[in-house]
């Protein structure tokens, strides 16, 4: 398992559109399998376009955890071979994966790390990172890359009802690493984008310029119920084959276009 901190290079000849995937929770009841199904023949179909996995891809109650072992629909393991045979068809578009507070039930309580078996059963363990994956994009032609985007991809954590709190958390967290351009967090379900900046001194010209960031909340696969309800958590959208959250990686000019 590589360590966190070695940076994932990536390089592209052309623009790219990365859909961040987290928060699918396959296996829960709530979990909206139909339009999963849609957006992974989307992406397998879809020219220069690649995921980054963010996390909670399986639901995984187990007997220590929130979740209720008896509401489930498909047993963790099987939520694993299914995940696998999910993401095979799209396996060359994978950049890098995470694991999230759910797969950390089984970390936890057997030490053993559901994403890293389905990155290693996808011949992809070294993009995996346990809790944060730091990715270098690099687009344009071999020897003279147009743009380099430097992002990080975590699942996230904490609490908190309204989608202001996990705005105000990720940005504080991008405010820390230095020469980011993007970060994607899953984790609240809130589907946000939010573009902050920071002063950065430039010693080299005496000046103080102002560097730009994108902040990306992923959206979930769950439809509102459950636990949600239960716990009066606030409804958030739900991502769908049509409306997956996307960034468009410019070559020239360097620029993160984001849409819905």
């Amino acid at each position: 398992m590589e360590n966190d901190f070695k940076i994932i290079i990536k390089q592209f000849h052309n623009e790219i559109t990365i859909y961040p995937i987290s928060d699918v929770h396959l296996g829960s009841i709530e979990h909206n399998a139909t339009e999963w199904k849609k957006f992974i023949e989307k992406i397998k179909e879809e020219p220069n376009s690649y995921v980054v996995l963010a996390g909670d891809l399986m639901n995984n109650a187990t007997r220590s955890s929130v979740s209720n072992i008896f509401e489930e629909v498909i047993t963790p393991g099987k939520q694993k071979q299914m995940m696998i045979e999910y993401l095979k068809p799209i396996k060359d578009k994978i950049l890098c994966a995470v694991s999230g507070n759910h797969e950390r039930r089984s970390i936890k309580d057997a030490d053993d790390d559901p994403t890293y078996d389905i990155m290693c059963k996808l011949d992809l363990e070294h993009l995996y990172r346990r809790n944060v994956a730091f990715l270098k994009i690099q687009i344009g032609s071999e020897g003279k890359f147009r743009s380099t985007y430097m992002v990080a991809v975590t699942h996230g954590a904490g609490g908190g009802i309204y989608t202001g709190a996990a705005v105000n958390r990720n940005e504080r967290f991008g405010y820390m690493i230095d020469g980011l351009d993007c970060l994607i967090v899953g984790h609240s379900h809130k589907g946000t984008i939010t573009k902050p900046s920071k002063l950065v001194f430039d010693p080299r010209n005496n000046v103080v310029t102002q560097k730009p960031f994108t902040v990306v909340t992923s959206q979930s696969w769950l439809s509102y119920g459950g636990y949600a309800v239960q716990k009066m958590l606030l409804a958030a959208s739900t991502a769908t084959s049509d409306n997956g959250l996307k960034l468009i990686f410019e070559k020239r000019p360097k620029n993160i276009r984001t849409s819905w």
